[in-house]
């Protein structure tokens, strides 16, 4: 109760703080907008300090947040169920929830979208994320529940511009305007009970009012519906304002980017935004546009945080510029189990509390949450790259990655490897999936990319084998598989047109937003479809 009051006193402070650098934010001077930055940054002091304890307590941490969750839902139709009062530890609670999916609980959120109380979680839920994942059209409605908005989503963005100002104490942060491109669907009723919308339509639908102070563009341009006319209104929207820092996919943010370029007839973003920062980005891996942002804004200030923000929740943030792996948050009311790579699918697969992971091992992420969910099997692989305190790097999707000859290529490897060949060769990669093909006639196989250039190499195959050999030193299975032609033959590339991976987009709907396109598959659907949009 008290930590709750104390919470409160401080959102209390940072609210007139806010007031009182919004009142003299027109009529200051830059050395009083620095004056007015430093003061809003020892807000956020106590957080940082309590952010160290990670290295410290996270076991302490984890179940206590453990214990929370159990206590605040004993009374509701799944703690009745299973029996919540019962529960003594861990070990009790992971003996008794199964593993569950969305399949499994979706009888239980479509209750709660048609107005049912009391059934995952104890408070009323009339917000859903709409997710389709990146490897099925079927849509998936999860409750954002006001614990996990609050105390998960939000939390996450606080401490993500506290990391960032205590990492950069220079910072001109509250100086300028940020730039969010958030979610491709306005949110929409699913009855008169619920809403649903893109994650970050969601966030932006319920952020506080004071914070949109700060922030660009409007919430009627950033919740439009059509990709093309938002993209258009946000540049015109935006481009004559100080905007300092942007926050949102790379992918997407890449072709704002492009469209400010255009609209301007600048060279680079510093031309148009000479303040600007740093990059928040999340969602796919950053490692293939480094170099392309690097270019567009040649900037020794500019910055780059990753964040780790999906549907079900706020999991992890860069802490050290210097490392590109995440602090995983572990005080937000989530309750955190993996399974070893290699188990996924098992009937009774390993399940792992945090305490229990080891470093350089591929997992998938099991969550337990205030947002309802219980054992929740996300979809994501990690592997850490530290203990105490906790960090990891998103390997990748149990659903996507390529395992077709015992290579287990993950995501990160293949990110990590166009990166590399792309700095070799000078070429520049806007977009690509890979898939097994097989040869049954030899019994062997190799992997097919599918890759839309920016800027072509030189030589495709010098890039082919340089991404080839990049891969046997990233991935010791690919190398095993590889050596001699055991079982895979050199991988080939087919280039795709143009336009190729939007257009596979646009008819999925996915344009915008969240949406990514599916990097590995372990078989040949998506890239069946893209070489169908290709040929035409």
């Amino acid at each position: 109760f008290l930590q709750s009051v104390d919470n409160q006193i401080r959102y209390f402070r940072l609210q007139q703080i806010y007031t009182i650098y919004r009142i003299f934010a027109c009529n200051s001077n830059n050395r009083s907008m620095d004056i007015l930055t430093n003061t809003i940054s020892l807000l956020f002091r106590p957080r940082q300090k309590e952010i160290a304890r990670f290295a410290q307590d996270a076991d302490a941490i984890q179940h206590k947040q453990l214990k929370s969750l159990l206590s605040t839902a004993r009374n509701t139709e799944w703690g009745l169920k299973y029996d919540y009062k019962s529960i003594q530890g861990y070990a009790d609670f992971c003996e008794r929830i199964p593993l569950q999916t969305y399949d499994d609980i979706k009888p239980y959120v479509t209750r709660m979208i048609n107005g049912e109380r009391n059934i995952l979680w104890p408070s009323v839920v009339r917000w859903y994320a709409k997710s389709s994942g990146t490897t099925n059209d079927k849509s998936k409605f999860l409750p954002v529940t006001p614990e996990i908005l609050k105390g998960c989503h939000y939390k996450g963005g606080f401490d993500t511009v506290s990391i960032y100002l205590q990492n950069n104490p220079d910072s001109h942060f509250f100086a300028s305007k940020g730039l969010i491109l958030g979610g491709s669907h306005s949110p929409s009723p699913l009855n008169r009970n619920a809403h649903c919308g893109d994650l970050s339509a969601v966030l932006l639908q319920n952020l506080n009012p004071l914070v949109n102070l700060i922030r660009v563009p409007d919430k009627k341009i950033i919740l439009m519906d059509e990709w093309e006319s938002k993209i258009k209104a946000i540049v015109e929207s935006t481009w004559k304002t100080d905007v300092n820092s942007l926050s949102g996919v790379p992918s997407w943010m890449l072709v704002l980017i492009k469209a400010v370029l255009q609209k301007t007839g600048s060279e680079y973003l510093t031309d148009v935004w000479p303040n600007m920062e740093v990059f928040f980005h999340g969602g796919i891996s950053f490692e293939p546009y480094r170099d392309q942002y690097k270019a567009l804004i040649p900037s020794d200030r500019m910055h780059y945080m990753e964040t780790y923000n999906a549907s079900e929740g706020f999991f992890g943030l860069q802490d050290n510029p210097e490392e590109h792996s995440l602090l995983l948050m572990i005080d937000y009311s989530v309750f955190y189990e993996f399974i070893p790579i290699n188990e996924v699918g098992e009937e009774h697969p390993t399940v792992l509390p945090l305490e229990a992971v080891e470093v350089g091992k591929n997992y998938a992420m099991v969550i337990t949450t205030s947002g309802g969910l219980w054992r929740y099997q996300i979809g994501d692989t990690v592997r850490f790259t530290s203990l105490y305190p906790h960090k990891f790097v998103i390997s990748g999707r149990t659903k996507n990655f390529i395992n077709a000859f015992g290579e287990e290529l993950m995501v990160d490897n293949a990110d990590k490897a166009i990166s590399r060949v792309c700095r070799q060769t000078g070429a520049k990669v806007k977009e690509y999936t890979a898939a097994p093909l097989f040869m049954l006639d030899k019994a062997k196989g190799r992997h097919q990319w599918m890759i839309e250039f920016e800027k072509m190499p030189p030589s495709l195959d010098d890039f082919a084998s340089l991404l080839d050999k990049t891969l046997q030193q990233l991935n010791s299975d690919y190398e095993a598989k590889r050596y001699k032609e055991i079982s895979l033959q050199p991988l080939e590339i087919r280039v795709a047109r143009e336009g190729t991976f939007y257009e596979w987009l646009r008819r999925k709907g996915k344009l915008g937003g969240q949406h990514k396109i599916p990097r590995l598959s372990n078989d040949r659907t998506f890239i069946e479809e893209l070489g169908k949009i290709c040929d035409l």
